[in-house]
């Protein structure tokens, strides 16, 4: 029954990673629906990170709400909002309609990872455990990998409404998640314990998830910028990343004082779960930064499309499940600590070749292909030493906030890393081509500016590989930095100081 139980939380948790990237290749198309002109892009993309910001912010606290009420109820209760807001995206009155139902997407998809990680730990023993992790988390990465082109697939249904509904186009991704979460509500329902989950009578911490909710998305919005070619920065970036800390520190001061905490690390040794988080902090930079350029790279080094350049993006997306269920198997045998290194080592020579990449990349071969799939297979096989880690560090009665705080980890990670390392690589970007001069074709002969054309061409070309292949050189050490925290991370058994109270070790 627990496997059948497992199956069904890995395909939750892929409805919702799905729906997560989904959106990629349709978003002009959403936009030119709901009235934001191409020319005004930016204004759509709340889109993205509306659903992002819900997915981050709310983790924490229906992760302990689980813990409270059962792992059933709540995952019940997110598959109903899950579909209430797609509902509220497919039916797209209006550029708020679409986001606000993309957040309620984002709320309630993103606390159905930690709920079913939090499931694994309820039903199995820590010895079992990594493998059962790393099929969720490959499921996870399945999402990341599949979603923009599950999406390209389904707008390709021809366009038709009904009782003036839009059913057909952008739309049936959505509609399409209404019979899904219905299908897998029964699912649930028949393969969960109804009472998984091990605090029944405790008390839930809701001012320190608002806290916390509250600085996760003002940071966030803080480092969000429409327009990066002024600054790194929006003008409102520093006040509501300040407002950001702000909240912050009022979130630790509550949880030090507070007599109900989110995420009590009482009787926890908090130097490996600190370690641990941090893992998945770095990882997570390294895994949005590589989408990011790698998509930028094919576009334009390549001269390829959308979708053809997110085709050379799955090399490295594929390799990632691959990575997270080699990584459960060997964490088994190994110990969680020697797989974690091991596999950020893998990564970081990854990036390393991926930085010495040439100007010419279609004819680099299959160099390119083998380096994304060593990148990707690296941080695949972290995922699960890293959460089988935290559950083994903190008791079952906060596994559920236990496995947020994974997955939020890694989300900030994705978000502070890339604005950190995209901003940086914008400005190198600008200081290569400042000196260039965009050729004109009056006042020359044909040939004259053809060859004007194409010196300038290559320069742009040559800018564009510095950039991208120096972004994954900053890659390499940020993968290298996580090998070193990995260090701390407990190894397959935990020492007696290490344990939380009350349980055994191993």
């Amino acid at each position: 029954m627990r496997r059948t139980a497992l199956g069904v939380g890995g395909a939750v948790v892929l409805l919702a990673a799905l729906d997560a990237y989904v959106v990629v290749t349709v978003l002009i198309d959403i936009a030119q629906e709901v009235g934001v002109p191409l020319n005004h892009l930016e204004r759509a993309t709340p889109v993205v990170t509306g659903f992002l910001l819900g997915y981050i912010a709310a983790m924490p606290l229906l992760g302990q709400l689980s813990d409270r009420y059962g792992r059933r109820p709540l995952i019940h209760a997110c598959l109903a909002a899950f579909a209430a807001g797609s509902v509220l995206t497919a039916l797209a009155f209006g550029e708020t309609t679409v986001v606000a139902g993309r957040t309620v997407q984002g709320i309630a998809g993103g606390a159905l990872l930690p709920i079913t990680m939090a499931l694994i730990g309820d039903l199995w023993e820590v010895r079992d455990r990594p493998v059962a992790l790393g099929a969720v988390g490959a499921a996870q990465e399945l999402g990341s990998a599949l979603g923009p082109l599950y999406g390209g697939v389904l707008a390709l249904i021809p366009a038709f409404s009904l009782l003036g509904v839009e059913l057909g186009g952008w739309h049936a991704i959505f509609w399409l998640n209404v019979p899904l979460a219905a299908l897998a509500a029964v699912a649930i329902h028949r393969t969960v314990p109804a009472r998984s989950g091990s605090a029944p009578a405790a008390r839930v911490d809701t001012v320190g998830g608002v806290l916390l909710a509250l600085a996760l998305g003002l940071l966030v919005v803080g480092l969000y910028n429409p327009d990066p070619a002024k600054a790194a920065l929006p003008p409102w970036g520093l006040p509501v990343i300040g407002g950001g800390v702000v909240a912050a520190a009022v979130f630790v001061w509550w949880e030090v004082r507070a007599p109900v905490r989110l995420l009590d690390l009482a009787g926890v040794r908090k130097g490996p779960l600190l370690a641990a988080l941090g893992v998945s902090f770095l990882s997570g930079a390294a895994l949005l930064i590589t989408m990011v350029f790698v998509q930028f790279a094919a576009q334009t080094l390549l001269d390829l499309d959308a979708l053809p350049a997110a085709l050379v993006l799955a090399r490295f997306l594929l390799a990632l499940p691959v990575g997270a269920v080699l990584g459960g198997v060997l964490a088994r045998r190994l110990g969680d600590r020697i797989v974690a290194v091991a596999g950020l080592l893998v990564a970081t020579a990854g990036y390393a070749l991926m930085s010495r990449w040439p100007v010419d990349l279609a004819g680099a071969g299959l160099v390119v292909d083998a380096d994304l799939i060593v990148a990707g297979l690296g941080l695949g096989l972290v995922i699960a030493p890293v959460s089988a880690a935290v559950l083994r560090l903190t008791p079952p009665a906060q596994h559920g906030v236990a496995s947020a705080g994974v997955v939020v980890a890694r989300m900030m990670g994705m978000l502070i890393g890339i604005a950190a390392v995209s901003a940086w690589g914008f400005h190198r970007f600008q200081t290569l081509t400042a000196h260039l001069d965009t050729p004109l074709p009056f006042g020359v002969d044909a040939v004259t500016y053809a060859g004007r054309l194409a010196e300038y061409t290559a320069r742009v070309n040559a800018a564009l590989h510095a950039e991208y292949t120096e972004m994954f050189l900053v890659t390499a050490f940020i993968c290298l930095a996580g090998a070193a925290v990995a260090l701390l991370v407990p190894g397959r058994h935990l020492r007696p100081s290490e344990l939380p109270s009350g349980l055994p070790s191993g």
